[in-house]
């Protein structure tokens, strides 16, 4: 079982894209957070390191113990099965791991639009997993988990491991794929310019609570 914790769910059985919705969620040190991300939203989330993004994030996507509700549309974390909830809602963590020898193994079908789009030719499908680079990784598993057509998205730091160029790129071509594909997003992130030019709403994590914060 990888980072995502998913496993493969038909069409048929995965929700139709909604608003992904959390209710007075507790974990960690946070308490009560209640949040709605809807279909194509960006919801930005920064805070202090150690503050509980990671962990929030986790939550949400029902790999750490929490208490509260989470929805996704009509569906409720507590009574969908676990591999299921984990590929619809899909956690991006800052560290990804990779568990077979070849990028191949890790993914389903990547266009070549897409992988040119984050500056990577159809070769790299190929390429052993040992030879790629922290943001070689990173954007590949940002295209891997989109590979896996989730229903949200959860993204710890993306492009915390690339240069401003490639952070352009990234942030650029998910915005699109974000909008086309109405995902709701939740993104942590640190940069204020970042947090500027992705965010259609940004919370910041204040003690035990989420207080809305301006994205410029």
């Amino acid at each position: 079982m990888d980072d995502f914790g998913t496993r493969q769910v038909t069409a048929a059985s995965a929700p139709v894209p909604n608003r992904l919705a959390i209710h007075d969620l507790d974990c960690g040190t946070l308490r009560r957070v209640s949040l709605t991300v809807e279909p194509g939203e960006i919801v930005c989330l920064s805070g202090p390191s150690g503050s509980g993004k990671t962990r929030l994030l986790r939550a949400i996507a029902d790999l750490d113990a929490h208490g509260g509700e989470v929805m996704l549309g009509g569906s409720n974390q507590q009574r969908t099965p676990a591999h299921c909830w984990r590929g619809w809602v899909m956690l991006v963590p800052a560290e990804s791991q990779w568990w077979a020898e070849t990028v191949r193994e890790h993914c389903l079908d990547l266009s070549e639009a897409d992988l040119a789009a984050l500056g990577f030719g159809p070769e790299v499908m190929d390429w052993s997993v040992s030879r790629l680079s922290s943001g070689e990784k990173q954007r590949l598993a940002v295209l891997r988990a989109l590979s896996h057509q989730p229903e949200a998205l959860l993204l710890d730091e993306p492009t915390a491991n690339l240069d401003g160029d490639s952070t352009r790129r990234m942030e650029s071509w998910l915005r699109e794929r974000i909008r086309r594909e109405r995902l709701p997003v939740i993104w942590v992130a640190h940069d204020p310019g970042q947090i500027a030019r992705v965010a259609d709403r940004h919370f910041r994590i204040d003690g035990e609570q989420l207080r809305e914060a301006p994205c410029r």
